[in-house]
Formats: structure tokens, sequence, C-alpha cells
């Protein structure tokens, strides 16, 4: 199932809901500097490097990921740009220091309190994280919340993830609800690949791929359905 997810995800844009207005309001609000030094922790394809390095054009970004294909595709965009450095790796082995490590959704992996705690020690002074997490925006229905705690089981408000900051022994900065078009920007694409695969499927009679396909397309109903329930939140968070 891993190898068929990846056939999905293969060649998209991103990994994930976000947008440029996103990333310039949480930049703007970390003060990042123009030389500033940027972990793009869990960077998958890298399509937020582009506003890193046009906010920080001085600067460096670091582009991090555990998927060797990812990081392939970041190379091929900017391997002749010296102010990005890639490698295949694990965020939480990174050692900085960093003036911020942005962290597009990627905190889901390790939990926001440990992937936190661990990036606190690669922050340079003055340093800031900001990172996208998957909150509710409303009371959910049962029916809904047992389907989104299957894949986000620490789901949880906005109160809570200001709760799960401070424990982590972080100031909150500030916190933006993503845009539905930061969402499409992400599920756009997906479709059309999703299109794209199914006469893979239907000649090759790959069960597991159309299984992930069928999941896609479920995840993306679920949000159409539901944005007003569910959403991304952007926070901008320094050590205490």
């Amino acid at each position: 199932m891993r190898e068929a997810f990846f056939v999905l995800h293969s060649d998209l844009p991103r990994e994930g809901p976000g947008n440029r207005e996103s990333l310039d309001w949480a930049l703007s609000l970390a003060g990042t500097p123009e030389n500033a030094l940027i972990l793009d922790a869990g960077c998958g394809p890298g399509a937020d490097i582009d506003g890193l390095l046009e906010n920080a054009p001085r600067g460096h970004v670091t582009a991090v990921d555990a998927h060797l294909p990812f990081v392939e595709q970041v190379r091929v965009v900017w391997h002749d740009d010296d102010r990005v450095t890639t490698h295949v790796g694990d965020m939480l082995e990174e050692t900085g220091p960093y003036d911020l490590v942005w962290c597009a959704g990627s905190l889901y992996f390790t939990g926001i309190e440990d992937g936190l705690k661990h990036f606190r020690n690669v922050l340079a002074p003055g340093g800031a994280v900001a990172f996208s997490e998957l909150v509710w925006l409303d009371t959910p229905s049962p029916a809904l919340q047992a389907e989104l705690e299957k894949e986000y089981p620490d789901i949880g408000d906005i109160a809570m993830l200001e709760r799960r900051i401070s424990a982590a022994g972080y100031n909150l900065q500030g916190v933006h609800v993503l845009s539905d078009d930061a969402w499409e920007d992400y599920y756009t694409p997906m479709e059309k690949r999703i299109e794209m695969l199914k006469p893979v499927v239907a000649t090759r009679r790959d069960h597991e791929l159309a299984q992930v396909l069928n999941d896609a397309r479920r995840e993306i109903a679920l949000w159409r359905e539901n944005s007003e329930v569910f959403g991304y939140a952007m926070a901008v968070v320094r050590p205490l």
C-alpha cells in the first residue's frame, strides 16, 4: 500500500494544504531576516522553497525529507542555486542553528510537543518555528470525529493546539487558519493525478492503487463537505 500511495503522490506540486498567503503571513510575523538560515523540515517536493527564499533572498534553505523521490524533485528545480541544500534524512536529526524552522504539516509524524522540543535545540537565538496542523474549527458530528481520528488521533481545536505549544515550552506568536484556496492548491492537482491513473488501475488490475485512489477521493470529498468544521492552522512560535 505504501508503494501505491507514492504512485499517487508522485509529481504533485505539494504534499499538503498550503499557499503563498499563509507562508508570507508566517514569515512576516516571525520577523525572518533577509539572510535567514531556514530549515524546511519535511520539505516534500519543495512547494514552499520559492516563497521562503523570496522572503529571505540572501538566506539559505536546507530542505530535508525522508522520501528520496521528493528530495530528487527539489534537486531538479534548485540544483543550480547555492542558496538551497537538499538531503534525505530525518528532520529530527538536524542540528542547526536556524533562524526559522518551517514545518508545513510534518509535525503530524512526530507529535507537536516532541517535534517542538527537538526544534528548540536547533534554533538560533531569537529564532522561530512556523508549522501547520489539522484542527477542529467547529464542533464535529460524532461520525466526522470518528472518521478524522482514524488518521489524526490527536486532532483538537485551536485552544488545544495552544496548550500543546505551551507544554512544549514555547510562546505562541500567532495563529492563522488556512484558506480554502490553500486546500484546493493541494487537492486540485491530486484530482488530476487520480484521473490520470485510472487507466493504469484498469490495465494492471492494481487493487492496492485502486484502494489508494478511492481513499483519496473520499478524503477530498470529506473536506469539501466539512470545510467549516476542520482545517489547517498555521502557528508561529518561539521558545520561552
